[in-house]
Parts: structure tokens; sequence; C-alpha cells
């Protein structure tokens, strides 16, 4: 709604208050309220959760007088009633996060409705997280399911600063960039907000943070520090030693811990070892100082020293991993043995998209991560976490402190030959594509999937999930190393790969519509196909990464690749190929405002593609003609069609289309007055269509609104409505013509809800 003001007379005065701007929720204007007003929300966003995501506490060491600094901007901003935010600055390594928790774990009991942690990612390799993907993640534990997640990055913050503006959470943002990266994220009403960054951010200012910058520590606190890492007497009974080790790693608590981490796992080695140690491996490491950090890395060079050699040899090797975190089984792929034999492949079937490609899977195990290889690579990440050499991340997985990735990745450059480090770059791109393909596998079962190329050793398979949701999932935890393994794959020597990976990923963009990364992908792998001269790869890429460019909303550039997708089927003498870009053109056309040519390349798809074989692919072009008839008010002719597609898109078990079908007859009955036939075509499909698209969802309840009112069910109906235009949001469409619709529907329903209070009140 957009401003209003009311005035209000009480007690011979009159007052005016005033609302301006837009406002999104339930408002109330009174002049005067007793009582308690309370907002309640049942829709389809499912029940509230409490998530406690805050990693494991530290022993904090003198940093008394910044935990001070903090509780007194929180007792001032509690006192004006303001959300509460500091930043906290410093080197990496100089215990910024460690603080953070500490500040954040002892308040829980004022902040009992949980906890949200995100890895920011200012130093990850593939670049920092997108605020729209962390509040993705936000959203999702805090109970909004995955599907109806918004598409666009403003509608996913105004979401969510909806559902914090009366919870009192604590929040970290962890390694943050830039303030313009942490904005979106700040949660609304009494919450509690804490972001660390190497960097200041005086852009945070503006929105009322506390800024703490931390130094490193005192040489009495650094010693402190070493004598609670070592739990033993050597401190007290080796005082200058101490002192000169600490020095050493420059008052640094991450060196200082790894260095107590090294000692403490040799209780009889004296102090002044490492300290020799150190001083040896200063020069070194010149070519990885940070800032001038060079102390802190020859520490990390002393720990990888002191690593049994198959851990030291897994550490290199983790180092040339991209992502930012990673888990067993990548390190599982990467001790693969050369030279095994990849394993039988499944067979595909036909798709719901009707893409276009041979059958069959090549090379991947099909068993997953199991037996002695994951027992082996258990083991090696136990000793790594022992040497401090990594830490721990949310769900079993493994992640780098940077300036260790970097380490890490720079002792693989010394000491494992170009070969070797070759063949471990192959295996973790072969895990990620053998992995994505078998979530889309388990997604989409029946699809169509070309072959997929792996190199010579054993491929490892992740373990991806049970089933459809939890796949999804994790096609999306991994997009940012799947997306770093696709861009790298050509220069790395092994194209194949970078189209194949996109190709993988399609039932992820198809379904939570990430449609940057969509493009990205697809335009890569379109390049890589080209360089290698394969057309059906080069057709794949051009008619999948179309549909992409018509969802976010580019139909002219999505018929320019399906028209070249067409040719290219032409030239090669591939008939079924080309019929299905009849179908994808006909999309094209009728999102560009052509639905005469839209319904010509329709009925030629419909009546081709069974031709070559492809039946199900020949009724989603029935379906299509279905949608445009109803739309055009024909609606005999809409029945017709839908009702043959509905049969042969079930017969071929592809129940998700078939639903859509359903909703189609459901209207068309509807549009013919036959209210019984409607509402049980549009109930079937609902029920079908909740958990795989919010989108398709929201028609058919718009629909059934439309049923419950002309049953003269005007509350049913107006419920129907708000959960529909919550659905429409949830997948970025509330803007579309469907949603526009329901919100006059629903205006028209409240006022008439009004004007019949008014005439009972009378």
């Amino acid at each position: 709604m957009h401003g209003a003001g009311a005035r209000v007379r009480s007690g011979g005065r009159e007052s005016h208050n005033e609302l301006s701007g837009t406002v999104h929720g339930p408002v109330v204007q009174a002049g005067s309220v007793h009582g308690g007003i309370h907002f309640g929300h049942t829709g389809p966003r499912g029940p509230e959760r409490t998530p406690w995501q805050l990693p494991p506490l530290l022993k904090v060491i003198d940093r008394s007088r910044e935990l001070a600094a903090l509780e007194r901007h929180r007792a001032r901003a509690a006192r004006d009633d303001r959300p509460v935010l500091a930043a906290l600055s410093g080197l990496g390594g100089v215990g910024k996060t460690t603080l953070a928790l500490s500040w954040l774990h002892a308040l829980r009991s004022g902040f009992p409705d949980g906890q949200l942690h995100a890895d920011l990612g200012a130093q990850a390799s593939d670049g920092p997280a997108h605020p729209a993907e962390v509040l993705a993640r936000f959203l999702r534990a805090l109970g909004v399911s995955a599907q109806q997640l918004p598409a666009r990055p403003a509608e996913r913050t105004a979401l969510y600063r909806s559902l914090t503006a009366n919870r009192r959470l604590v929040v970290l943002l962890d390694d943050a960039v830039t303030a313009a990266q942490v904005r979106p994220l700040l949660p609304a009403g009494g919450s509690v907000t804490a972001v660390t960054s190497r960097r200041r951010l005086p852009g945070l200012t503006v929105d009322g943070c506390r800024p703490v910058h931390l130094e490193p520590l005192a040489p009495e606190a650094a010693v402190d520090l070493l004598a609670d890492t070592l739990s033993d007497d050597r401190v007290s009974e080796q005082p200058d030693d101490a002192r000169t080790l600490v020095e050493l790693c420059a008052g640094l608590p991450l060196a200082v811990r790894v260095a107590g981490a090294r000692l403490a796992a040799r209780p009889g080695r004296p102090i002044s070892t490492m300290v020799r140690a150190l001083g040896e491996e200063r020069r070194r490491l010149e070519a990885l100082a940070i800032d001038g950090d060079h102390d802190v890395l020859a520490t990390l060079d002393v720990s990888y020293r002191a690593l049994p050699a198959p851990a030291a040899r897994l550490y290199r090797l983790l180092g040339l991993h991209p992502g930012r975190e990673f888990d067993g089984s990548v390190a599982a792929a990467l001790l693969a043995a050369d030279g095994g034999d990849g394993g039988g492949g499944a067979d595909g079937g036909g798709g719901a998209d009707g893409r276009d490609g041979a059958d069959g899977r090549d090379g991947a195990d099909g068993g997953g991560v199991a037996g002695r290889g994951a027992e082996d690579a258990a083991a090696l990440l136990e000793a790594l976490h022992d040497a401090s050499l990594l830490v721990e991340a949310a769900g079993e997985r493994h992640r780098f402190h940077d300036l260790v990735r970097l380490h890490a990745a720079a002792k693989a450059a010394e000491d494992e030959p170009p070969d070797a480090r070759a063949r471990a770059l192959r295996r973790i791109a072969d895990h990620c594509l053998a992995s994505a393909t078998r979530a889309e596998e388990i997604l989409d079962p029946q699809h169509r999937t070309m072959p997929r190329d792996y190199g010579p050793g054993p491929v490892v398979v992740a373990e991806v999930g049970p089933g459809p949701e939890a796949a999804l999932d994790w096609l999306e935890r991994e997009l940012p190393t799947l997306m770093a393994v696709l861009q790298q794959a050509p220069a790395a020597g092994f194209p194949t790969v970078c189209w194949q990976l996109a190709d993988a990923l399609w039932p992820l963009f198809l379904r939570r519509k990430f449609y940057p990364e969509w493009t990205a992908s697809h335009r890569a792998g379109l390049a890589a196909a080209q360089a290698l001269g394969d057309t059906a790869a080069e057709c794949r890429m051009l008619t999948s990464g179309g549909v992409g460019e018509l969802g976010s909303g580019s139909p002219g550039r999505a018929l320019e690749m399906f028209e070249r997708a067409a040719r290219l089927f032409l030239a090669a003498g591939d008939g079924r190929g080309h019929a299905r870009t009849l179908n994808y053109r006909g999309l094209a056309l009728q999102r560009l405002g052509q639905p005469r040519s839209a319904a010509d390349l329709f009925r030629r798809a419909a009546a081709e593609l069974p031709a070559h074989g492809d039946r199900r692919a020949g009724a989603l072009a029935g379906l299509n003609l279905a949608d445009l008839a109803l739309d055009e008010g024909r609606a005999e002719e809409a029945l017709r069609h839908a009702g043959a597609a509905r049969g042969a898109l079930a017969a071929s078990g592809d129940t998700y289309n078939a639903a859509r079908a359903a909703t189609c007859l459901g209207r068309a009955h509807l549009a013919l007055g036959r209210l019984e036939a409607a509402e049980e075509q549009l109930s079937e499909a609902l029920a079908a269509l909740r958990a795989p698209s919010a989108y398709e969802a929201a028609r058919a309840l718009g629909a059934l609104a439309e049923v419950s009112e002309r049953h003269g069910r005007r509350q049913l109906a107006a419920d129907r409505c708000r959960e529909a235009l919550d659905l429409y949001a949830s997948a970025g469409r509330s803007g579309s013509a469907g949603a526009e619709a329901l919100r006059e529907r629903l205006e028209r329903l409240d006022r008439l809800e009004r004007l019949e209070g008014d005439a009972s009140g009378r």
C-alpha cells in the first residue's frame, strides 16, 4: 500500500497521524491503542525455526577492553530501541572471529530466537559470497522452504527483514569485503549483528555501526595464549623461550595457536626447538608474505613439515581445491589411485524439458564414497585438524583459514610435479562432475542425459542425498565450487568438463532460478563446445542456455540461440533435435508477443516430435498449445489439447508436467463454468506442484481462489489469494500478470467484506 493519513478526534482535540512511502505488510492507524496488537502468519512458508549456527567458542585472551566497548555499544543501542551492529577489523588471524563469538555466545540467554552465521569469503579464490546466496541460506534456516525463496535479491532482503522484525537474534557475518556486501544481510528488529573483516568498513557507520579494530596480542597475552594451548608447565618452566616464540609469531593468535598445537603434540619437546625451526624458515616464506606476515607463514611451514607424509600430500593437494569449503569426499577423490577403472554408468531416459542428446553416462563410480579410501581420507583430515591446519565448518565440512590455503597451494607448487598437480585438478573436476550428475539423476531420472567424459583415474562420487530435496540442496551448497571448476576447466586442459558440468547443473537452475550462474555457465560451456567442434554439445548449450535467457527476461536472445541450434540440427541431419527447437522457438515468440507464430510452431512440434519417437516432448508442445488457446478464450480447444497432453505425460512418468496439464484443464473447466470439475483438477494439480514449483502452485491456487469466490466462499477465496501471492513472491514473479490479477481479486473481496460489515453494523 502507499502512504495514507488519518485524523482522529479524542477529548475535544484533533490529532493527525500519517504514513508515507511504500509499506509492505499489515498497518494499523489509530488515535490510541490499548492492549497488544499481534500480527501472525500461517501462510506457506512453513513453521518458524530457531537456528543455532554459531561455531564453537575458543578461549579469548586479553580482549576485555574490546568486549567492554562492544557491551557499551549494545547497551546504548538497546536504550535507543535500535538494532546493534559492530564491525571487528584487523589482520588475518588476529582473532576477530574468536572475539565476536565470545561476545555473541554470551548473549544467548537474552536472544532466544537463534543465531545465524555466514562466511562472506572476502579472501576466497572464487570471489566473495553474494548476499543473495547468504540470504537464501538464512531464509531457509528461518523456516522458508527452498521452493518459496524469492528469486530477486531485493525481495529476499525484504522477506528477511520481515521475518526478523519481531525476533531477537544474534548474527555473525564473517570475513566481509565491503559494507555493500553486508548491508542486505542486516536483520531488522532488536537483533545483534557482528561483522568481521580484514578491512575497516567505514560505510557501515551510517547504519549505526560501532567499529572495533583488533591489533595483535601483547607479548604477555600471547604467552598466556601459548600456555592455554599447551596445557602443561613448559611455558612457566621455559619463560624466555616462550616469549621468543610468541615474538616470532608476531603476537598473532593464529600463529601462536598453530605453534602451540605442534608443541602440544610432542609433550617432551622443549619450546626452544620450535624457536629454532621458526628462525630457520622465516626467509623462505617471503613469497607468501601478506601484509608482512612472514612469521605467521613460517609457523605454518613448520607445522607442514611435521606432518606425516600422506597428510602432507593431502594438504598440498587440497590447496588446489578452488572452493571455500569441502567435505571428505573431495579428500577421497584426491587420494584415489591413478589408472583405475571408472566403473559403469547408467542410462538416462527422456527429459521433462525435452532436452536433446544421447543417452548414457560414462566412467563414474556409482558407489559414492565408501571403503578404505574414505577411511584413509577421514584419518588424514583428522591429522590436519590436529595440526590446526584445517578448521571445521558446518555439516561435517572442512575449510582452510585463508592464509593456510595460500600456504597449501604454494607447497603444492613447490613439492608436487606438474603432472601430479594436473592429475589432482582433474580428479577434483571429475569428482564435481560425477557428483553433480548423480544429483541430476536423482532429480530428473527420466531425463535424457548426454555422456560424461572422465579422466583415467577412478571417480569418487559424493553422497548427494537420499532424495530430490537433498540433491537440490547439495547442488546449491556446492554451486560456488562447481562454478569455479567449470570456469577453470578449459585452461586446465579438460574443456569437456566445462560444458558437461553446465549441463549437470540444469535441474538446479530450472528449479531454483540462479539466473546469473545459469547464463555464465552456459556461455562458458558454449565456448568450450565450439572450441571442441562438438556440435551436439553446442546444441545442448544453446537450447538449455536459451531456456535460462527466456526465464531471466531475454526472449530475443533466447530466440537467437534456439534458431542457431535449429540450423545446426538441420545441418547435422538431426530431425528430432530440430523438432525440439520448434517448441523452444514458439515459447520465445509467445513471450515476444507473437501468439500466432508461436501457435504454428507448437502445432508443428506436436506433430513432428512423436514421429521422431519423442511422444513426451510432443505432449509438452500440446500443453503449450492448450495454454495459448486458453489465454485467447478458446476453452474447448484448450480442454482438448490439455487432456491429450496430460495422458501422454502421465504415461511417460512425467508427474510434474502432467500436473501442469491438470492446472490447464482446471482453468479451462472454470472458463466454461464447470466449477466442480475445475476444483477437482486444480486441487489435484496443487497437491503435486507445491514442492517442485512455487510459480506453478501459485497458478493453480489463483484459479482455485476464483472457484471459491464463484461458489460464494469469499473468505476461502481471499485466503487462497493471499497464499498464491506469497508463492508468486517466493518465485520472484510478483510482477506477473497472474499476481496482478490476484491482487485485484483480493482487493475486491476485501472491499465486499468491509461493505457487508458496515451494513450489518447499521
